[in-house]
């Protein structure tokens, strides 16, 4: 992989110490930016050699903002937001018209910050499809540990995806989630595994059992949607 460069823009010191861990580690060099002005003012410097943006935006009241002026300053660098940044739906569509649809929990694990990232730190070694997150709002049911629960998805790929839920499982812990996918009338049912589980109640699901037409159509959706963005 080549060595590139990020910058990590988050208000805890922690956070940013564990991706630079993780980053330089492979050989890449990490930037860390501690304030939205700390982040720009390294943009501002250095917008040409950036490779990818890592942020929180709710670094400032109106995430919007921030992110705004990340695209002004380095037009074409992918960014990928911590999950911190998401409060609601809302924020995930916000986002996503900015071209932010990847997200990162801050609380990963440093041996699992290189994988979340590798797909947009070297893109040709991952095949579009299954490396892509498309936004979608719809409701869905998870289902763990002999209960129900509903749950507001953010976003899918043929992988996975992130649903919102108040009653969270653990990391590595086995359920079902239920949903449809808009203009489908087909209702998928997937047997998935939480990677990762955040305090603002976001979960990453690593689908483990998918049916064949069920994955046929969440690549659909993949493609359908990745072909209206472009």
């Amino acid at each position: 992989m080549t060595p590139k460069t990020v910058i990590v823009a988050i208000d805890a010191p922690d956070v940013v110490d564990r991706f630079v861990v993780a980053l330089t580690g492979a050989g890449h060099r990490a930037i860390g930016a501690g304030s939205p002005q700390e982040l720009l003012d390294v943009l501002d410097s250095r917008s040409t050699g950036i490779d990818l943006v890592v942020l929180d935006a709710g670094m400032e009241a109106d995430g919007r903002r921030v992110v705004e002026k990340v695209r002004r300053l380095a037009p074409g660098v992918p960014a990928v937001a911590f999950s911190r940044s998401i409060r609601d739906a809302r924020d995930v569509r916000t986002l996503a018209d900015l071209g932010v649809e990847s997200y990162v929990d801050e609380h990963i694990a440093v041996d699992r910050i290189l994988p979340s990232l590798a797909p947009l730190l070297s893109p040709g070694s991952f095949d579009r499809r299954t490396s892509a997150r498309r936004t979608v709002d719809v409701p869905a049911a998870l289902a763990f540990d002999g209960a129900l629960v509903l749950v507001s998805t953010l976003n899918v790929g043929s992988c996975g995806m992130a649903v919102r839920t108040m009653s969270s499982p653990d990391a590595g812990a086995d359920v079902t989630v239920r949903f449809r996918l808009p203009r489908s009338p087909r209702t998928i049912e997937v047997a998935a595994r939480v990677v990762w589980n955040d305090r603002q109640s976001v979960l990453g699901l690593q689908f483990e059992n998918v049916d064949p037409l069920d994955q046929a159509a969440i690549d659909e959706f993949v493609d359908r949607s990745a072909a209206d963005a472009g």
